[in-house]
């Protein structure tokens, strides 16, 4: 099982930094957003094959932060492109 879990890890690793390529790189600014999220969503995957490894709830912690910051960042960014402000004045 270990031995799994340690594949999965790389996968999910090399995975990651394929995203954040796409972030670095995209042609524009949606596709820019959908690979941050991506790359986020596969940090919370790495974070919680990390704590089945570890056996330690640190790292569930912090998947769940990174999810939620994942989503709120999704949200600001995403009315931002909408409408071209975040905040009402």
């Amino acid at each position: 099982m270990v031995t799994m879990l340690l594949i999965a890890l790389v996968i999910l690793v090399f995975l990651a930094l394929a995203a954040t390529w796409r972030v670095v790189t995209g042609p524009s600014l949606p596709d820019r957003l959908l690979a941050g999220d991506l790359t986020i969503a596969l940090l919370t995957f790495i974070l919680a094959v990390a704590a089945v490894l570890e056996g330690s709830e640190v790292y569930l912690d912090a998947a769940l932060v990174a999810a939620l910051l994942a989503f709120t960042s999704t949200i600001i960014l995403a009315k931002f492109i909408a409408w071209g402000k975040v905040m009402e004045e």
